[in-house]
């Protein structure tokens, strides 16, 4: 059974940053792509970005690119988020993920494991 916990939210001002880190318990999920997704009150939860098994291979949501960015350290099981720039619309709760990408396509997944989430907010 794979465990992923999310560290590093917090309160911050418009304009500034935050890194956030997921770590996984068991190193399962270097095989797996892994992503982040948020959800704001009154919203449903909605795809951030994701990275490929090896970290070669990144996707951006078109309202966090150039803002953000997605890494992962594969030795030490762990992937990160490093958010600069931020809006107030980018507060949520933000949850990270890992799956299983299809044969196809690395971007192609069903996420079976999740977070618990940390919440972020951004203060205007």
């Amino acid at each position: 059974q794979v465990q992923l916990v999310e560290s590093g939210g917090g309160l911050v001002q418009a304009g500034g940053s935050l890194a956030l880190s997921c770590a996984a318990s068991t190193r399962t999920v270097n095989s797996y792509t892994m992503a982040w997704f948020r959800q704001a009150p009154g919203k449903e939860r909605e795809f951030v970005t994701a990275i490929s098994w090896s970290g070669q291979n990144t996707w951006y949501d078109a309202s966090v690119k150039g803002r953000f960015t997605i890494s992962r350290d594969n030795a030490k099981n762990t992937m990160y988020l490093q958010m600069n720039s931020l809006k107030p619309e980018d507060t949520a709760v933000y949850y990270c993920a890992a799956g299983k990408a299809s044969s196809s396509s690395w971007i192609t997944v069903t996420y079976d494991y999740w977070g618990q989430g940390t919440q972020v907010t951004v203060s205007s």
